[in-house]
């Protein structure tokens, strides 16, 4: 089974059909790619339970997929909860993790019977001890060990997330176990975190180790967390899995505690993709600019962390050479509306269709109406079966939770 997919792996006439079926901008998503990589990462962790981390893309077919293979939902919202239960979820197999949570998402979780509550602050267990809960709880550790594919995903070491080793030693000693159910302990070093971190990972599953051996309480798991990266640059070489499973063991040491992963972006990246449609090209002295129809709106993640996509003319018929230095960028009228710079693409025309890669997590979850531009659709496909499983927005969906003001 290939651990890694390129845009060149997907069937460009199955795509091109989506596109001239279901317009564009569109996501388009594979589930048997969904199936393969979480039996490669199941296969990679047979110790391990694995917790779908779901803020990588909320999409219920997704949720509803990935619980049928067995997965729990880690959840950071009272609407992923919702939207996890919807796909069958059971209760028992949800972690909600509460950062700096807001009082309907802590009131919801805790309502829910057998969940389990991850929470980094004493502010949050006093909340919660005023909302008589006495469920689960784990202890969100921050070890000081961060990383990730930018600063702003390098949650490990931030002090925004988490106890410190000592703070939580000191809570699990100290908690009345008649008032607080402590089952767990957990961190997370950062999101899409490359072979150059795995010393980074190695240190959180040490600390965490140290933490359950010296702790009072007989811990139920230690969830070391996800952010497994995937490749997004042709010449980036995949994780090898299998090598990151065996260090995070040996790192964590004896422990009689199951062991809890929370990929996201790893099971669903490489299956999804985004097609849009060239609208304008502009010649430069220096560069080409492509206009299409997705924007910074549509997939954020260039604009926001700098990050690359590979994208690829699928619908070129131009025996031309391909054009280098290339900016791709949609139609918000802003400099960060960005899809890809020093692009090189195959000879382009008007109305040709581009495929833009690995937009299978934090791209459908994190589409805005920016500029009052409706949201995209997104197809489903299985082998040779495709189905519309988000309806693409209309300009009457842009205002339909408004009201006007009485005065009006």
């Amino acid at each position: 089974m290939k651990n890694y997919r390129s845009i060149s792996d997907w069937s460009y006439e199955q795509l091109v059909d989506i596109a001239n079926e279901h317009g564009t901008p569109s996501y388009v998503v594979d589930f048997n790619r969904i199936r393969q990589n979480y039996n490669r990462l199941s296969s990679a962790f047979p110790y391990a339970d694995i917790y779908y981390a779901a803020k990588a893309n909320t999409s219920g077919s997704i949720l509803k997929t990935l619980v049928k293979l067995g997965a729990g939902i880690e959840c950071v919202s009272a609407g992923e909860l919702h939207r996890a239960m919807l796909s069958h979820a059971p209760s028992n197999k949800l972690l909600y993790t509460a950062v700096n949570p807001p009082d309907f998402d802590l009131k919801f979780s805790s309502s829910l019977p057998d969940i389990t509550i991850n929470i980094g602050s004493h502010d949050t267990l006093d909340r919660l001890s005023n909302l008589d809960y006495t469920g689960r709880i784990c202890l969100r550790i921050n070890t000081g060990s961060g990383a990730g594919h930018h600063k702003y995903v390098a949650t490990g070491s931030d002090a925004k997330f988490g106890f410190s080793p000592e703070q939580a030693l000191d809570l699990l000693s100290d908690i009345s176990p008649n008032k607080f159910n402590i089952v767990g302990i957990h961190a997370h070093a950062g999101s899409g975190m490359s072979s150059d971190d795995l010393e980074v990972h190695q240190s959180l599953c040490s600390t965490l180790g140290n933490i359950a051996r010296s702790s009072p309480i007989d811990l139920e798991f230690i969830d070391i967390g996800g952010g497994f990266g995937v490749p997004y640059h042709p010449n980036d070489l995949p994780l090898d899995i299998f090598e990151i499973s065996a260090a995070a063991l040996d790192s964590i040491g004896a422990t009689n505690a199951k062991i809890i992963i929370e990929p996201g972006r790893y099971l669903v990246a490489d299956a999804g993709i985004l097609l849009t449609r060239i609208n304008t090209i502009k010649s430069t002295q220096s560069n080409t600019i492509i206009g299409v129809d997705a924007g910074m709106h549509t997939l954020i993640r260039p604009a926001l962390y700098g990050s690359f996509h590979d994208i690829k003319n699928i619908t070129s018929t131009n025996k031309g050479p391909d054009l280098s230095n290339v900016t791709i960028t949609g139609p918000i009228c802003e400099s960060a509306d960005i899809l890809g710079v020093d692009m090189t693409l195959e000879n382009s025309s008007i109305d040709d269709i581009l495929a833009i890669g690995n937009a299978g997590a934090y791209g459908e979850s994190m589409e805005s109406q920016y500029n009052s531009f409706p949201r995209s659709a997104t197809v489903a496909i299985d082998g040779n079966n495709t189905a519309l499983i988000r309806e693409r927005e209309t300009l009457e969906d842009l205002y339909s939770h408004e009201r006007e003001a009485s005065w009006l």
